[in-house]
């Protein structure tokens, strides 16, 4: 459910997303308030869900993990309880970074990160391709990354 906010809370939106080091007198003084009602407006975006949580963003080919791939799944079958049990088991893998269900010619599309393509493959035979009901998946490794942002485009007009 989507949220009416104003312009002050799309100007703080847009200085947390780019730095949530930033502090309420620096926010404050950037969006023009004082520090109590910029803590309020913050606390109930909070409270809202609009602003889900605060991450430290990590670079993952400084930590070695160098490989992005995004692998397409289709399942066997689409019941209700085959696509919560793929669901839940693709939560459980921490080299799945993110999980759509897509329309087309596939049924998921997940972000995979691994150290290097032979771990990507140890990976798939012994995590991915064990869940049930997969009936083909098809990977794509990505070569260059030429944007990579979280920072959603908050710019109104």
């Amino acid at each position: 459910m989507q949220i009416e906010l104003s312009t002050l809370d799309y100007k703080l939106l847009k200085l947390l997303q780019h730095n949530a080091n930033l502090t309420t007198a620096e926010l404050a003084d950037a969006v023009g308030l004082s520090q109590s009602p910029c803590w309020r407006r913050i606390c109930r975006l909070e409270q809202n869900g609009v602003i889900r949580k605060k991450v430290a963003l990590l670079d993952n080919e400084k930590l070695g993990m160098g490989v992005v791939v995004f692998t397409s799944i289709n399942l066997s079958s689409h019941h209700g309880k085959t696509l919560q049990d793929f669901e839940i088991q693709v939560r459980e893998f921490p080299e799945v970074l993110e999980c759509y269900t897509m329309t087309g010619s596939m049924d998921y599309m997940l972000k995979i990160v691994t150290r290097d393509i032979h771990h990507y493959e140890i990976f798939v035979r012994n995590h991915l391709a064990q869940i049930p009901n997969i009936r083909e998946m098809h990977s794509n490794v990505a070569i260059t990354r030429i944007k990579d942002t979280t920072e959603l485009p908050l710019d109104i007009e």
